[in-house]
């Protein structure tokens, strides 16, 4: 028992499974679904209106603004269903959803120039999402 459990509550489950990383799952399941549904307004709106975001400064990484929206779109839909996966406890989420998050975090890299407190946010989600999915060690559903 560690020293940051309660008295008498241990931080691991009766398989082995630490707590903290099953509830980071969940965690992970729920922001890949929100962050997925706001990628998905996100494409919408760079579809819709191509003058939606204005870029900031000069960047290697150009793309107009609706090929930006149909990654956003694409990309946001494949985050969302991987995240309801992930709550679902599907045995094929935990692996797309660290796939995807890493996708996620490099398009949001390069999507810096238009939103980047925003794409910063999104950056840390993913990191948080990778480093979830990959520590919890259990074949049970998260929820």
């Amino acid at each position: 028992m560690s020293s940051a459990s309660a008295p008498g509550k241990p931080d691991r489950d009766t398989e082995g499974t630490s707590m903290w990383a099953t509830g980071g799952t969940m965690f992970a399941g729920v922001l890949m679904l929100v962050n997925g549904i706001l990628g998905v307004f996100e494409g919408i709106a760079g579809i819709a209106k191509d003058d939606v975001y204005e870029r900031i400064g000069d960047y290697v990484y150009k793309f107009n603004l609706t090929t930006w929206g149909w990654i956003h779109l694409i990309l946001g839909i494949l985050v969302a269903v991987t995240g309801a996966g992930i709550l679902r406890g599907a045995s094929w989420a935990k692996a797309t959803g660290v796939a995807l998050a890493s996708l996620a975090i490099v398009a949001q890299f390069l999507w810096l120039p238009y939103t980047p407190v925003w794409a910063l946010i999104s950056i840390a989600m993913g990191i948080f999402v990778v480093w979830a999915l990959c520590t919890d060690r259990s074949d049970r559903p998260v929820a």
